[in-house]
């Protein structure tokens, strides 16, 4: 278990490091494009496709690693009137439904990508094959299924409490509130 445990923490630096590259690089040539347009009266033809391509990888990228943290947006308000084991069962039982539809949409992509795109179907000033801009799609879902699968086991296997990033903060903020006052 503690060489997957290690496989996935370089899988976590990947997954974050290509979203930190692909922010910057598209937010950078955007503002190159902006520059070249309003100082120079030229317009870098490829840029805004090629910005565009990589904003949709950065936003399913970007979706993978809110998997890995537990932050994708839930409804979970109603979970805090059920005991404890209800609401860890059906929370499980929900992250099970949502990797059988990110399975689903794994085999649907990747049959879209690989079987029923035209191969000859390029980027209109790229020129690049358009395969290549929807592979995303399986390889994002398949990663998430991953994440939400290995949250699964963290919870229920190991009794870890999994908490977004914005209820972690806040349970530190109450906890340090709670020492400053007793002091």
């Amino acid at each position: 278990m503690t060489s997957l445990r290690k496989s996935l923490t370089w899988l976590n630096d990947i997954e974050t490091l290509v979203c930190e590259w692909l922010l910057a690089l598209f937010v950078v040539l955007l503002f190159a494009q902006i520059l070249a347009r309003q100082l120079f009266g030229y317009s870098i033809a490829w840029s805004e496709e090629l910005s565009t391509y990589m904003f949709v990888w950065f936003a399913y990228l970007g979706a993978v690693v809110a998997a890995k943290m537990s932050a994708h947006n839930r409804v979970t308000v109603h979970m805090q009137f059920l005991p404890k084991w209800m609401a860890k069962t059906l929370m499980t039982v929900a992250d099970l439904l949502w990797v059988a539809f990110n399975l689903y949409f794994v085999w649907l992509s990747y049959d879209f990508v690989f079987n029923r795109m035209n191969l000859f179907w390029k980027s209109q000033t790229l020129g690049v094959p358009m395969k290549y801009i929807y592979m995303i799609l399986p390889i994002a879902f398949a990663l998430m299924s991953v994440r939400v699968l290995w949250n699964t086991y963290l919870s229920v296997f190991k009794g870890e409490e999994l908490l977004d990033p914005e209820t972690a903060e806040i349970k530190k903020m109450q906890k340090n509130n709670d020492a400053a006052a007793s002091s």
